[in-house]
């Protein structure tokens, strides 16, 4: 683990943050931001052949054998970890309103204290 100051919000990002059990213990409110499979395997593709000058094939082939599989055995399950699932990532403007009223209710309260 990483040592972090105490301070009102600390956000903690990451794919396999909710598989572990004693972070999760950890952590006020546990976001897990979902997004569609195609799209992941969309950006990995761009990804990879722009910045890491790879050929699709290999992309594919690595995603079909390595990235779904490992997916599929620990970052889906640990959505059940999650406090909320929030579809289409960034662009559900619904679910980043309540998050925001989340944080600004929590920070009033810290200030308030």
């Amino acid at each position: 683990m990483i040592p972090v100051q105490a301070k009102p919000v600390i956000l903690v990002e990451g794919i396999l943050i909710f598989a572990d059990p004693a972070l999760c213990r950890q952590l006020d409110i546990k976001l897990f931001v979902d997004t569609d499979a195609d799209v992941r395997l969309c950006r990995r593709i761009r990804r990879d052949v722009r910045d890491r000058g790879r050929t699709v094939d290999s992309v594919i082939d690595q995603y079909l054998t390595t990235v779904k599989p490992m997916h599929e055995q620990f970052v889906e399950p640990s959505r059940k970890n999650a406090d909320l699932v929030i579809p289409e990532g960034g662009h559900n403007l619904v679910a980043l309103d309540m998050i925001i009223e989340r944080i600004r209710q929590h920070l009033q309260g810290f200030e308030e204290s």
